[in-house]
């Protein structure tokens, strides 16, 4: 085994044990995970930002880098389907199994290793919190003075450079009915659980006949209904609903913009207002459109990193596009292996990418 991808899993293996699942985002700074990464990263300038209920940020920088590359270091929980112990690293048939692995705790260990394997200017980003759903530390980090212009995300890329993804809007709409008993002939018209259901219905011929929407090898809008309640029971007429939905926007379109569109069709059945949760841009967003994406290609090419399709999953990077940054996002593993039990990333993947970190990290391109 070549010494940088054993250095590699020697990282990962100390990664994974520690316990970064989120939630519960018990996460701390002066925890085992923020403290192995100091221990690490001799030489470098390190400040720490602790934002509150697990939201921890760890900027460490040598010399003068234009490049920030950022990696977060939660996962999501283990579900009971894991038939290993997820916080201990196994390696079987060329696979490296274990919580994060792919998600993105092995481009993590590659980056380790290569830091200290090279001697360049290097700027790391380490952060707790993105899969809590809000990118605490990402959108406070941009919001300081922190002087770079470009930024590498690591997520599940399989060590090609994604320059495009959708973006995620999510919201929770309510609807407001007259409440009586079930047996009066008004109850069709007057629940608010019909009206949501009306709604609900005029919402799915809404995206499905905007199926034909492209960008690049993206193709319509991803829609989903993920939580619908109200009411209390079978005879009477429900007084208030409520529901909960995502929709995955392609590059160029306005999340925000899709959801005041979808608030006023059905206008019999319209809901009573409804409140954003998670609004975040596609990459490129739609104010720095094609520019940005020329941008994002520009510096995949100048890296000399092999081009990968546009993503259908969302990342951060989309907020780093947004604040004017070109972005690119580059990572092992395959997203197919995200988030799902015995978790692995092929161990190819991580000498790849452990090469190129250093290769880049040498040659003084970031």
């Amino acid at each position: 085994m070549q010494p940088a991808l054993e250095q590699t899993l020697q990282h990962l293996a100390r990664l994974v044990a520690c316990d970064s699942r989120n939630p519960p985002r018990s996460i701390s700074a002066g925890g085992p995970l923020f403290d192995y990464l100091r221990q690490q990263l001799q030489g470098f300038a390190i400040s720490m930002q602790d934002h509150g209920q697990g939201c921890i940020s760890m900027l460490a920088v040598r010399g003068q880098p234009r490049t920030v590359f950022n990696f977060h270091l939660d996962t999501v929980p283990a579900n009971e389907k894991w038939s290993m112990d997820p916080l201990s690293l196994q390696l079987q048939d060329q696979r490296a199994y274990g919580l994060g692995t792919c998600d993105i705790k092995g481009a993590a260990a590659a980056m380790l290793s290569a830091a200290n394997r090279s001697a360049g200017p290097l700027a790391l980003l380490f952060s707790s919190d993105e899969e809590a759903g809000n990118s605490t530390c990402i959108r406070r980090f941009l919001a300081s003075e922190h002087g770079f212009t470009r930024a590498i995300i690591a997520e599940p890329t399989q060590a090609l450079a994604v320059c495009a993804h959708r973006g995620i809007s999510t919201a929770e709409f309510e609807f407001s009915g007259i409440p009586g008993h079930a047996s009066a002939a008004r109850a069709i018209d007057d629940s608010a659980i019909h009206r949501a259901v009306e709604w609900s219905a005029s919402v799915l011929a809404f995206v499905r006949a905007h199926q034909d929407l492209e960008f690049e090898n993206l193709r319509g809008l991803r829609f989903n209904i993920g939580q619908i309640s109200g009411g209390i029971k079978p005879n009477m007429i429900a007084d208030r609903a409520s529901l909960t939905l995502g929709l995955r926007t392609l590059p160029g379109q306005d999340g925000e913009t899709l959801l005041q569109e979808l608030a006023e069709l059905c206008p019999a059945a319209r809901p009573a207002g409804y409140t954003p949760r998670f609004l975040a841009p596609a990459l490129p967003d739609a104010l720095h459109g094609q520019a940005g994406l020329s941008a994002n290609r520009a510096l995949a090419k100048e890296l000399g990193l092999p081009l990968g399709p546009a993503v259908d999953f969302w990342t951060e990077a989309a907020l780093f596009g947004q604040a004017g940054l070109a972005v690119l996002v580059y990572g092992s593993g395959d997203i197919a292996q995200a988030h799902t039990a015995d978790e692995w990333v092929a161990v190819e993947q991580l000498a790849t990418v452990t090469t190129t970190y250093e290769r880049l990290i040498s040659h003084g391109h970031n």
